[in-house]
């Protein structure tokens, strides 16, 4: 392993499992500057945090949400529904005691939707195997469906202080940057580990996924603004190139796909059809009749407009023809799926829809 000019030795032979020091050591950093390294990051964080609502709360229940929420989303795409959510399922036993299909309809919009599957069925496991009690200690917690290491580790450092680190992308690019070298998974963890601050272990936490997400971002680091650039190997030597990159991005692998949606309405009703409930993407969801292919004859009139939809890798062109019908009219030949039913509208909240179904609904006005 390269030789680190900026962690303490300590935390260089934890990470490498050598017993001496390597050569080229910066020996302005020593274990002593551990103490003002944590104190100068909780200060920052103190001042500077992101105003979240799970950051408001010691509620396993609610940082458990907000964490399963959050990954692979942005933090502004879950607010409203960590919101709406809550509403819905206040506690581990009003969660645990709903049907899948509820827990999916409150979900809906989010994506990856077996998250919400795991999280009902992590629900049901507290409440029959802990009485509807989270587990206190992040290794009885990873015996929970759905719930890593990472999760595992942020509810048992910011609900009950165990001295335990997390690593998210955020957290590995603080990492990678500060130390001036690239490290496996193995020693990214070590390294958290020895720099967390045992006595506000959930807050640090959370101080260097803030500091990930607002100062030390992947591709413009705000390198004035962070509370540790003193002992930055990467800020030290203003080498931009030398930026240790962010997590590798997926965009340059997705693949394009056209489809056509038909949203038809009758009677304060929608036609929708349900997914098999075998298939791998998103089972047993409720969506618009959809086709890869332009449904003919199609007049221009019935195009009604036109949307950008991302799934994983997948980025989707989806045109939607609108159209209206009689209650003694069949759904219009040219719907590319004339298998379904009608819903009410008052009753598609309480169904799990595609979040393709939701943003067109919502941007019809119709829910």
């Amino acid at each position: 392993m390269p030789a680190s000019r900026s962690f303490p030795v300590e935390m260089r032979l934890a990470a490498s499992g050598t017993t001496t020091a390597p050569s080229g050591v910066n020996s302005a950093v020593t274990p002593k500057d551990l103490l003002p390294i944590r104190r100068g990051l909780l200060r920052w964080y103190d001042k500077h945090r992101r105003d979240l609502p799970w950051r408001e709360t010691r509620d396993p229940y609610r940082i458990w949400l907000s964490e399963i929420m959050l990954q692979q989303t942005r933090v502004a795409a879950v607010l409203d529904h960590y919101r709406i959510f809550l509403e819905r399922f206040p506690n581990v036993q009003a969660l645990a005691a709903a049907s899948e299909d509820a827990v999916l309809a409150a979900w809906s919009g989010l994506g990856y939707y077996r998250r919400a599957r795991m999280l009902h069925q992590a629900a049901q496991q507290i409440a029959k195997q802990h009485g509807g009690r989270f587990p206190q200690n992040s290794e009885a917690l990873l015996a929970l469906p759905g719930i890593g290491r990472y999760t595992a580790a942020a509810i048992a450092s910011i609900a009950f202080a165990e001295p335990v680190a997390v690593v998210d992308g955020n957290v590995e690019r603080v990492l990678q940057r500060f130390i001036g070298i690239n490290l496996t998974t193995r020693q990214i963890w070590l390294q958290a580990q020895a720099l967390l601050a045992n006595s506000r272990p959930g807050d640090f936490n959370q101080a260097m996924m803030d500091l990930g997400a607002t100062v030390c971002a992947p591709r413009e680091p705000r390198c004035p603004m962070c509370p540790v650039r003193k002992w930055c190997v990467t800020q030290q030597s203003m080498e931009r190139r030398a930026l240790p990159p962010g997590p590798a991005t997926n965009r340059s692998r997705q693949v394009k796909k056209e489809i056509w949606c038909v949203l038809t309405q009758r009677d304060g009703g929608i036609r929708l059809v349900q997914r098999p409930g075998k298939t791998s993407l998103m089972p047993g969801m409720w969506e618009l009749p959809q086709s890869s292919e332009r449904p003919r004859p199609l007049p221009a009139s019935a195009h009604w407009r036109t949307f950008r939809h991302s799934i994983t890798v997948t980025d989707y062109t989806v045109h939607v023809v609108r159209k209206n019908s009689s209650r003694n009219t069949p759904l219009p030949d040219t719907s590319p799926a004339p298998k379904g039913m009608w819903i009410a509208i008052d009753r598609i909240p309480q169904i799990p829809i595609t979040g393709l179904t939701r943003k067109i609904l919502k941007a019809g006005g119709i829910i």
